[in-house]
């Protein structure tokens, strides 16, 4: 049975579409919530990218360089959520502009 096949002009296209949105969700966003899912997004981004990479050229490294984004947006999100909860129980809030004061 054949498949659908897609473009990888449209793959590449969709992962930038989605880079760029998680770009300026980052840039434009000061919650620490919304800054930790833009750079979620953007790492999805990068992994659809060299998952169509990969499959055009037929090679493994894509979905290997996949599983390697998996364990950094994991690690990720521990030490974020670790780092959310404690500005939330210092400051009594998310905006990074009042965790600006933990330089000392």
């Amino acid at each position: 049975m054949d498949g659908v096949s897609i473009p990888l002009d449209h793959v590449l296209l969709l992962a930038s579409l989605l880079f760029i949105c998680g770009l300026l969700g980052l840039m434009m966003r000061r919650n620490v919530i919304f800054i930790l899912i833009s750079l979620e997004v953007m790492l999805n981004a990068s992994a659809v990218a060299f998952v169509a990479a990969g499959a055009r050229w037929g090679q493994a490294d894509g979905q290997v360089i996949f599983m390697l984004i998996l364990a950094v947006a994991a690690a990720e999100v521990a030490v974020g959520l670790g780092l959310v909860i404690q500005i939330q129980r210092r400051f009594k809030s998310l905006d990074m502009d009042d965790a600006d004061r933990l330089r000392g």
